[in-house]
């Protein structure tokens, strides 16, 4: 990561950006990695699924745990199926 978005990481175990506090991935994260992975779904949606597995995990052990759908809402149903269309 470069620039500014290199700080909108989670924050584990709470699973919060540590630049703005939303729920990771915040806005901002999804953007840069809609960016970083390009056209590759794929990848990114592996690389989202096995970071929500380990949100659901620590936020469990922290005595919050969150239900599995809204894990998936946050983590990999944003992701378009499709890259979008450039002219």
């Amino acid at each position: 990561m470069s620039g500014r978005c290199r700080a909108h990481l989670p924050s584990r175990p709470t699973w919060r950006c540590h630049v703005c506090g939303s729920a990771w991935p915040c806005g901002t994260a999804k953007v840069w990695l809609l960016a970083e992975y390009g056209r590759d779904r794929i990848s990114l949606l592996i690389y989202l699924a096995t970071l929500q597995q380990e949100a659901a995990e620590q936020l469990a052990d922290l005595g919050r745990p969150v239900a599995p759908r809204r894990l998936t809402a946050r983590f990999t149903a944003w992701v378009p199926a499709r890259p979008a269309r450039t002219s």
